[in-house]
């Protein structure tokens, strides 16, 4: 019997579907050589993660300095809980082998968050007219330059608190996308229960239509109390953890803004956290909600007493996000001008105090650019400084995504 002719509509799909799988190829092959080069003198910090691992899964009787006396007992352990209850879950093997598995996962959670940037951006601009061909195009060079730093938080350092922040905040972001609050309020929760900088990215919530406001920070209150609460309940020396400083070093913003201090001032962090809240607030002000995490990491970094290059992790997230959902340009340069800006002069540039200034220039141009700069809106919304997001189906989205499609170009199936 002669095979029948494939509808015209399934020959229309088949370039942009081989175009789609080619797209996450590129990614993946791409982590896999950054992750074959960093791994072998990878996993600087991950003792920290096995230590507070095996700590917070001891019992808090008798005195010890595990359970929900760990904070108490060992403040340099700046992660949060539920960093430590997923590192614990790598102990069970030897000490080589759980780095080289954390590390793997963590590496592939870096993909997942670029694909989750890509189909927030996808059901987003569903409606405007984005061509979705276009879109993925713009998802690949902004990955292209996320990747290399995600390998250095991720296999480098082995900070899994910094890996599970971003990754709950990616899907936060997608969350918001969907219009879903309940799941925004617990995925911002569990990124601060993983890493209390993510703090920063709370103004996020505020891009929820304001009907939603109350039920999403509920959510996020509640998660962050029943995480954090019991250790200082148990053991009020576990606020000494807030206050456990590190070197002010001679390559940080801070000493080009006349910080002169040997370690942490007191201030610092409570600063760090006020100015990526305000910064965030004013960016959903002014309708640009997916600069929130950009301007959050600015905070920290301009703030920092310290300079460690997985910090730029964070930046690199927030200019994937403000490149594939905050604009509408096809190159993403300034994920790439962050890549270059933030951790390509680390190798090129020896002087501290220039080092410095380099940081503080990032920060004050990206801050202005995404907060001042005009930007085209897209052509559904309605007047006003925040923005609204109706709830959608994921359906037309992930399927204009995948096939290639504008948002408003009918599916070749689709019937009156």
């Amino acid at each position: 019997m002669r095979r029948e002719k494939p509808p015209a509509g399934i020959q229309e799909l088949s370039v942009p579907a081989i175009s789609q799988r080619m797209h996450l190829m590129l990614l993946t092959g791409w982590a896999a050589l950054w992750f074959a080069v960093v791994e072998p003198n990878g996993g600087f910090s991950w003792h920290y993660l096995r230590a507070g691992g095996e700590l917070i899964y001891q019992g808090a009787s008798g005195g010890g300095d595990g359970g929900l006396n760990l904070y108490a007992h060992h403040p340099e352990l700046q992660m949060g809980p539920i960093s430590f209850l997923v590192a614990g879950l790598f102990n069970p093997f030897s000490e080589h082998t759980g780095q080289f598995l954390a590390a793997l996962v963590m590496s592939v959670l870096g993909l997942v968050i670029v694909v989750l940037a890509g189909r927030s951006a996808a059901t987003y601009f569903l409606g405007t007219g984005t061509n979705h061909q276009r879109l993925r195009q713009r998802v690949l060079i902004a990955g292209l330059a996320f990747i290399p730093m995600w390998i250095e938080v991720s296999v480098r350092f082995g900070h899994l608190d910094d890996v599970l922040a971003l990754f709950f905040t990616a899907l936060a972001v997608r969350s918001i996308t969907r219009g879903n609050a309940v799941a925004t309020g617990v995925f911002l929760a569990l990124a601060m229960d993983s890493k209390p900088t993510a703090l920063a990215f709370l103004p996020l919530l505020l891009a929820l239509p304001k009907g939603q406001w109350l039920k999403a920070g509920v959510w996020c209150a509640g998660l962050v109390a029943v995480a954090w609460l019991p250790f200082f309940v148990v053991d009020p020396h576990s606020f000494a953890a807030a206050k456990f400083a590190i070197p002010n070093h001679p390559a940080s913003a801070l000493r080009w803004l006349g910080v002169g201090d040997p370690e942490t001032p007191g201030w610092d962090r409570p600063a760090q956290a006020a100015l990526g809240l305000v910064l965030g607030s004013i960016a959903v002000w002014r309708g640009r909600w997916a600069a929130v995490v950009l301007l959050g990491a600015n905070a920290r970094i301009v703030l920092d007493p310290s300079v460690y290059t997985y910090y730029t992790a964070s930046v690199l997230l927030g200019t994937l996000l403000w490149d594939v959902v905050g604009q509408r340009r096809l190159v993403p340069w300034w994920s790439w001008l962050a890549l270059i800006t933030l951790y390509g002069s680390v190798f090129v540039v020896h002087d501290d105090s220039t080092k410095g200034l380099i940081r503080l220039a990032f920060v004050a141009v990206s801050t202005a650019y995404v907060l001042l700069w005009p930007v085209r809106e897209r052509q559904r919304q309605r007047p006003g400084r925040r923005l609204h997001f109706p709830r959608q189906n994921e359906g037309p989205a992930e399927a204009a995504w995948k096939a290639g499609l504008t948002p408003d170009h009918p599916h070749p199936n689709h019937r009156d």
